[in-house]
């Protein structure tokens, strides 16, 4: 029985990318939620939870677009020359809220300029990534397996849609890691603006649901075709389900309920993902099997693959084992 090496590939690409969501989502979100606190000492606090761990999470980043190179290069070649400039301002914002990480707590006279790098940093980074998921759902034109499009095709209502709806899905995660990470004061505000965020995350999930199939004949006959529509009705169900946990959660406040069901929303995102742009690596129509590298060549990275993610996993876990607990204000990792 011979090895589906593109699918074992895809898989780990998957796990890379959702990793990267989970683990740098909510430091992203907390820059996007710091607007709405001016108290010195509050900020520190919110920063503080993730400053230990943060550059870490961006590993997951790095695996994912190796990935693509090593395993996909025909998709490498194609979804970056197509999201070029969405891609290009994610990194340079992603540079700008790095160094606001360091610098905010070291300068005195330009702080309020370093919390503005990480606030917008942090907003912009995650409007591109939004809008770089919008563009790929929306399909990559392809003619001769190479990008056909222009340079702007990102620049559509769609795409500009889900970046705001990961600005709020992320901010909502923010919100659910401070939850769990911080006390008094802190906290209770973020208990004041979880449910907010949790609705609005839900109006955007329901947006998309509803748009992706009327825009996409493809994946409406995915979804809604029979006997589809019974396998993937647990999917929205369960969704309806986590959102009724999350509000238990912060009415009996769990603190480290909303956190995990948020976790679980997003994964069951990712799963609706998977469902409608599945076996295709650049919607509509190109599949991993036909844009995957030669067989060789996906084996000889996948060794490496073997030893380095379990490594990566290992040395995250034990970081978040380290700065386990609850952060004060006042005190901190700086």
């Amino acid at each position: 029985m011979s090895i589906d090496l593109p699918l074992i590939w895809a898989g780990v690409i998957a796990f890379g990318i959702f990793m990267y969501v989970v683990m740098d989502g909510f430091d992203l979100g907390i820059g996007i939620l710091y607007p709405f606190f001016r108290d010195k000492d509050e900020r520190d606090a919110m920063m503080n939870t993730v400053a230990p761990i943060w550059d870490g999470n961006e590993t997951w980043l790095v695996l994912g677009g190796a990935g693509l190179f090593a395993a996909f290069p025909l998709a490498y070649s194609v979804v970056l020359t197509a999201l070029y400039l969405p891609l290009l301002i994610m990194l340079i914002a992603l540079i700008f809220r790095g160094v606001a990480f360091e610098f905010r707590f070291k300068a005195k006279r330009t702080r309020h300029v370093w919390d503005a790098a990480f606030i917008w940093g942090s907003i912009v980074a995650t409007f591109a990534q939004g809008v770089v998921l919008g563009a790929f759902i929306e399909g990559i034109k392809v003619e001769n397996w190479q990008f056909a499009g222009g340079a702007f095709d990102w620049l559509a209502p769609f795409p500009l849609f889900c970046g705001a709806g990961l600005v709020a899905g992320y901010a909502m995660l923010g919100c659910a890691w401070l939850l769990m990470k911080t006390e008094g004061k802190l906290r209770h505000k973020m208990y004041k603006l979880m449910l907010p965020l949790t609705s609005l995350l839900l109006l955007f999930i329901a947006v998309v649901s509803i748009w992706t199939p009327l825009a996409h004949d493809s994946i409406a006959q995915r979804w809604f075709t029979l006997p589809n529509l019974f396998y993937f009705i647990p999917v929205p169900t369960l969704v309806a389900v986590t959102i009724l946990g999350i509000v238990r959660a912060v009415h009996l406040k769990i603190d480290w309920q909303p956190f995990v069901l948020t976790l679980v929303l997003i994964a069951l995102a990712y799963t609706g993902l998977a469902i409608s742009l599945w076996p295709n690596i650049i919607p509509p129509a190109v599949s991993i099997w036909e844009a995957s590298a030669p067989a060789s060549s996906q084996a000889f990275a996948l060794v490496g693959v073997v030893f380095m993610v379990p490594i990566i996993l290992i040395y995250t876990a034990y970081s978040y084992w380290v700065f386990r607990g609850k952060v004060k204000v006042g005190e901190g990792y700086h």
